[in-house]
């Protein structure tokens, strides 16, 4: 572990971001081991009844679901387990030259309470509302900035482009009941626009559509690229040389005024020469050529059982009885239930772990960064895109971020939520018919378009 940060380092760093598990602070300071880095500090939930956004300490059942991984239990002693998890388990799906696994940094009591009361007036005032830093924590995740090319903020010319791109299918599984057939046809990321609308969090729904962006199709990219600028929401943020130019803060720019896209583009020009035409262009084919949401997408597709079935696995697991089916009359689907309630505790185990593992591929953030290559360098070792429109190579990078472990206990939040947000749709929405699809089992983004 590096250093520890004491409370005379607190005015160097300042607030880059937030999630729902973590705080991002971005470096201003001089230190040269520091420059071009960010510390993810670990934020806790004023609300104690709401379950924990990611897992700091194992269960007894969580010891069993990821025991097989001696070094993820070693982690949870030492307070490192997301670096841990990030190395040992995301990294061997998602390629381990995508995932930045960081490094510990030691941080004092008072370097956080300085922190937590510099950054106050910068968090979005539901963030502060809803959690704060962890003051008993005795360590920080620092990793590299990827909003920045080569980590130095001076002298460089970057762009970086953060997506939270959701779930990228629809599911198949057989425990999906009849009533909620529809999550076959309408992707969960649309239906829960409709529940967030009705509660309020958003005052418009997206365009966006993740099947779009998953597709490997370039049209289909550039169509979901282009409407993140409506709506960004928390799935869409531009930096330029590390700062934030496009999206929300803390994590959620609901609608966007014309003069703020206006302004982002103008400070795209002004680095890059780029009009929004080309960087669309840039990052649609840098998307296209990279296959990092292939990898994304076969990890989310882990999740082969769907909530309605994994739920099942999860009484298994913690031999408790199972209250899903004690409320359901469907004889066959109830059938299907009780078969699953037969296996074995090492299968329950493997499919509620994928399901978990599935869960932090969903929720995680892409972060691309491009910048131009300069004139005569053929021998980098960065992949590139030739731009024809402007005549330009650009080098980019992808790294995934926010690959926190989910907590086991979680399970029956995402069982409800699951209900709610499909209830509320068919109660709600009229259901448009999915076109004709091919008999084949085939579940691809490609096949429908909602």
């Amino acid at each position: 572990m590096e250093g520890v940060l004491q409370a005379g380092d607190a005015k160097d760093w300042v607030y880059k971001g937030e999630g729902a598990a973590n705080l991002i602070l971005s470096y201003t300071g001089s230190s040269p081991s520091m420059l071009g880095k960010v510390l993810r500090v670990k934020k806790i939930l004023k609300d104690k009844s709401q379950p924990a956004p990611s897992c700091m300490v194992f269960s007894s059942y969580e010891q069993l679901l990821w025991g097989h991984i001696p070094e993820l239990l070693d982690s949870v002693k030492q307070d490192c387990l997301a670096q841990a998890y990030a190395v040992h388990v995301m990294s061997k799906h998602l390629g381990a030259n995508h995932v930045d696994s960081g490094v510990r940094v030691g941080v004092s009591w008072d370097f956080l309470e300085l922190v937590e009361k510099n950054v106050l007036n910068s968090r979005p005032a539901w963030r502060v509302n809803a959690s704060s830093i962890d003051n008993t924590a005795d360590a920080a995740l620092l990793i590299a900035d990827h909003s920045l090319f080569s980590g130095n903020p001076r002298g460089s010319s970057c762009i970086a482009v953060e997506i939270k791109a959701k779930c990228g299918f629809l599911p198949s599984s057989e425990y999906i009941s009849k009533e909620n057939s529809i999550k076959k046809q309408v992707t969960r990321y649309k239906m829960h626009q409709h529940l967030k609308f009705h509660q309020g969090q958003i005052s418009k729904t997206s365009e966006y559509n993740p099947l779009d962006l998953f597709s490997e199709s370039k049209e289909r990219i550039c169509m979901a690229i282009k409407s993140f600028f409506s709506t960004p929401q928390n799935n869409f943020r531009i930096f330029v040389n590390g700062s934030l130019v496009f999206g929300g803060m803390g994590g959620g720019a609901d609608n966007v005024h014309p003069a703020e896209k206006d302004k982002c583009l103008e400070d795209l020009s002004k680095v890059s020469g780029l009009e929004l035409p080309d960087f669309i262009e840039l990052l649609s084919e840098a998307i296209f050529r990279s296959g990092v949401l292939g990898k994304l997408l076969a990890t989310q597709k882990l999740d082969d059982h769907d909530i309605e079935g994994a739920i099942h696995l999860y009484y298994n697991i913690i031999s408790q009885p199972c209250l899903v089916c004690k409320n359901i009359a469907d004889v066959e689907l109830l059938g299907k239930y009780t078969l699953l309630h037969s296996l074995s505790l090492d299968k329950s185990l493997k499919i509620v772990r994928d399901f978990l593992v599935s869960a932090t591929a969903k929720d995680c953030s892409l972060m691309i960064s491009f910048r131009p290559r300069e004139g005569g360098t053929t021998d980098s070792v960065y992949d590139s895109v030739f731009l024809e429109s402007v005549k330009q190579t650009y080098e980019y990078k992808a790294y995934f971020v926010d690959l926190d472990v989910k907590p086991l206990d979680k399970m029956e939040h995402y069982f409800d939520l699951d209900q709610k947000i499909v209830n509320f749709y068919t109660r709600n929405q009229e259901v448009v018919p999915s076109p004709k699809v091919s008999n084949t089992k085939d579940t691809s983004p490609i096949q429908l378009q909602q």
